[in-house]
C-alpha cells in the first residue's frame, strides 16, 4: 500500500469547522460549547495572521430516521420542522457573538451535488459494495453496534454501551465501505503529533484502532429512512445520515476546488471522535483527499455534577441564561471553566461568582476606577512621562505588574495554542488583580489635589492602569469579544492596533503613547449580578 504524505504547510487560508448539530432538538450549552471553543480559535488566528478568506463554518444536520420521528411527534412537515430548529441555532450563536463564515444546513440544494460527486467518487473506486447486512442500530446515534458496543437492558433488549440508548435488531441491503482497506493510513494520521488533541482523545482513538476495522453500512433503505440523500443511480437506498453530514465540511470548502483544504482545526464533542477520528479520514483517504490536520475534542457539561438529560429535565437552556447573565458572561464562563479533557460542571452558583469577581470586580473595576471623573476629570489617556515612570517602578507593587504583563502575551499564546482557554484567562486574571493591588497601593485619590509633581504622578497611574487594560483586552478578544471591543474603544484604541503583535509593544519600553483622549462610551463592562436573580435562578 503506497503510505500518503499529510501535508503541514500553512500556505492556504485557516480553516476552522464545528460539528454540524442535530436538529433532533433545541441547542443546549454543550452545542454552545463547541460553537464557542471554535469561535475563540478562529478569533485568535485572525489576530495573529488577519485574512478574509479564513473559513469558519457551522451549521445544521438536518436528516435521518431521528428527524423523521421528531417531526412526527410535533405534527409538523419535517422541512418546517427543521427550519424552525435550525434557525434557533443561527438566532443562538448570532446572540453569541459566534462569527462564522458560512452556515449550512444539510438540506440545502449545493449540499446534495456535492455529497452525490463525493459517492460517485468512491463507487469509481471499487470502494461501495451491497451486501444483505443485520445488526443492532441505535436510532438515537444513528448507527450500527457491535456486540461489545451494547449491553443487556434488563428486558431482554440492547442498549449503547457509550450512551445507554435503546438498539433495535435490523436486517436489510445496505451499501457497504470497503472501511478496513484505509486502517494503515487511518492509524498513521492519527498517530501523527497534533492530529488529534488533548492526547488522552488521541490514545483513546488509537486504542480503538488496535482491532481490525469492519466494513461499514453507508446507506439505509429508502422505505426506512426516506428523509436523505438518494444514492445516486439507486433510489431504493439512501445515503446513511454520517457520510452525508461528514461531507458538508467539503461542502463549505468550495469541493472539488478545495482551495482551503484540509481543515487546520475541527472542533468535536467525544462523542463522536469515532465518525471524525475513524470514518471521516478513511472516506477523505478513499478519495484522496487530506484528513483534517487536527481535531480538537472537548469533553461534556454535567450539571450541578449530574449528566444532563432530558429525563433528569436538568438541560441547560444558553438562550434563557444569556437573558440571566448577559450573552458575553454565558460566552466567558463556558470558556473560563470548561477544559476539553475532562467534563466540565455546570452550576448557576458558580456563574454568579465567577462572573461577578472578575468581570464586574477586577475587569471592569479597574476600568472604572481609571476613568472616574473624580481621578480624571479630562477624560485621557495621560502622556508617558519617562521620569515619573522610573519614580513608579520602585515601588514593589509596580516591579510586580509589569513583571506579570511582559509575561502575559506569551503564556497566553501559548495556552491559545493548546486550546487551554481557561488558563488564558487564569494569566490574565492574575494581571488584573496586581493592575488593581497596583491601583490601591498608589492612592491615586491621595494625589488629585495635591502639587504639579503629585498630579504628575496620579497621571502616571493612570497611564500604567490603562496600558495594563489594553493588554489586557488585546488577549482578551476571543474570549469576549465584545466587552474587550467596548474598553479599547473607551481607551479610544484605534481598530489597526488591536493585533496580536500590539500587546507586545509595551508603552515602558518602545511604544510610548501620547496623550489621548478617552471616548464618550460608557465604562461600565458588567453589571453586578443582584441577589434577588441569583435567588430567581435557584427557584428556576
Amino acid at each position: 500500500m503506497i503510505l500518503r504524505k499529510f501535508s503541514s504547510i500553512p500556505a492556504k487560508p485557516f480553516f476552522v469547522t464545528t460539528p454540524i448539530f442535530y436538529v433532533n432538538a433545541a441547542p443546549h450549552i454543550g452545542h454552545l460549547y463547541s460553537a464557542v471553543i471554535a469561535d475563540a480559535i478562529f478569533r485568535f488566528e485572525n489576530l495573529l495572521r488577519p485574512n478574509p478568506a479564513n473559513i469558519f463554518t457551522t451549521g445544521t444536520d438536518e436528516h435521518g430516521t431521528k428527524i423523521q420521528q421528531a417531526a412526527a411527534q410535533k405534527s409538523v412537515p419535517v422541512e418546517e420542522y427543521c427550519r424552525t430548529v435550525s434557525e434557533g441555532y443561527r438566532s443562538l450563536f448570532a446572540d453569541m457573538g459566534v462569527k462564522h463564515t458560512d452556515f449550512i444546513r444539510t438540506s440545502e440544494v449545493r449540499h446534495f451535488s456535492v455529497v452525490e460527486r463525493f459517492w460517485s467518487e468512491l463507487k469509481k473506486r471499487d470502494l461501495l459494495y451491497t451486501e444483505n447486512y443485520s445488526g443492532w442500530y441505535c436510532i438515537s446515534d444513528e448507527t450500527f453496534l457491535t456486540e461489545s458496543q451494547l449491553k443487556e437492558d434488563g428486558k431482554g433488549g440492547k442498549i449503547s454501551l457509550e450512551s445507554g440508548h435503546p438498539a433495535e435488531w435490523t436486517e436489510e441491503l445496505n451499501y457497504m465501505f470497503r472501511l478496513g482497506k484505509f486502517q494503515e493510513e487511518v492509524v498513521r494520521w492519527a498517530s501523527r503529533e497534533g492530529s488529534v488533541r488533548p492526547k488522552k482523545f488521541q490514545k483513546i482513538l488509537l486504542d480503538s484502532l488496535e482491532e481490525p476495522l469492519p466494513d461499514i453500512s453507508v446507506s439505509r433503505p429508502a422505505s426506512r429512512v426516506h428523509w436523505a440523500i438518494p444514492v445516486p443511480g439507486d433510489p431504493s437506498q439512501t445515503i446513511y445520515v454520517w457520510l452525508d453530514a461528514l461531507v458538508n465540511y467539503l461542502t463549505c470548502s468550495g469541493y472539488p476546488e478545495n482551495a482551503a483544504w484540509p481543515p487546520d482545526v475541527q472542533v468535536i464533542g467525544k462523542d463522536i471522535l469515532k465518525f471524525h477520528g475513524i470514518y471521516w479520514p478513511a472516506f477523505l483517504i478513499a478519495n484522496d483527499l487530506e484528513p483534517p490536520k487536527s481535531l480538537f475534542v472537548h469533553s461534556h457539561w454535567t450539571v450541578d455534577g449530574q449528566k444532563m438529560s432530558k429525563s433528569r429535565r436538568n438541560v441547560v437552556d444558553p438562550t434563557e441564561r444569556a437573558s440571566l447573565y448577559t450573552s458575553e458572561g454565558l460566552r466567558y464562563f463556558l470558556l473560563r471553566e470548561g477544559v476539553a479533557h475532562s467534563d466540565g460542571n455546570y452550576s448557576d452558583v458558580k456563574v454568579f461568582r465567577f462572573l461577578n469577581a472578575e468581570l464586574a470586580d477586577t475587569l471592569g473595576n479597574l476600568l472604572s476606577r481609571c476613568c472616574a471623573k473624580s481621578l480624571n476629570p479630562q477624560q485621557i489617556w495621560p502622556e508617558f512621562d519617562p521620569e515619573v515612570f522610573r519614580e513608579l517602578f520602585e515601588v514593589d507593587a509596580t516591579k510586580r505588574l509589569i513583571e506579570l504583563l511582559e509575561m502575559l502575551p506569551q503564556k497566553s499564546f501559548s495556552h491559545f495554542q493548546e486550546g487551554s482557554f481557561h488558563l488564558v484567562v487564569d494569566s490574565v486574571m492574575s494581571s488584573l488583580h496586581a493592575g488593581n493591588n497596583f491601583f490601591e497601593t498608589m492612592k491615586p485619590w491621595e494625589l488629585k489635589k495635591g502639587s504639579e509633581a503629585q498630579k504628575k504622578r496620579l497621571e502616571g497611574i493612570l497611564c500604567l492602569t490603562m496600558e495594563a487594560l489594553r493588554i489586557c483586552a488585546i488577549i482578551l478578544q476571543p474570549i469576549i469579544p465584545k466587552m474587550t471591543t467596548q474598553l479599547l474603544d473607551k481607551l479610544f484604541i484605534n481598530p489597526g492596533q488591536r493585533q496580536w503583535q500590539n500587546c507586545e509593544r509595551f508603552l515602558w519600553k518602545s511604544s510610548p503613547r501620547a496623550k489621548a483622549n478617552l471616548s464618550n462610551g460608557s465604562s461600565v463592562l458588567f453589571k453586578r449580578l443582584q441577589q434577588e436573580k441569583s435567588q430567581k435562578i435557584a427557584q428556576g
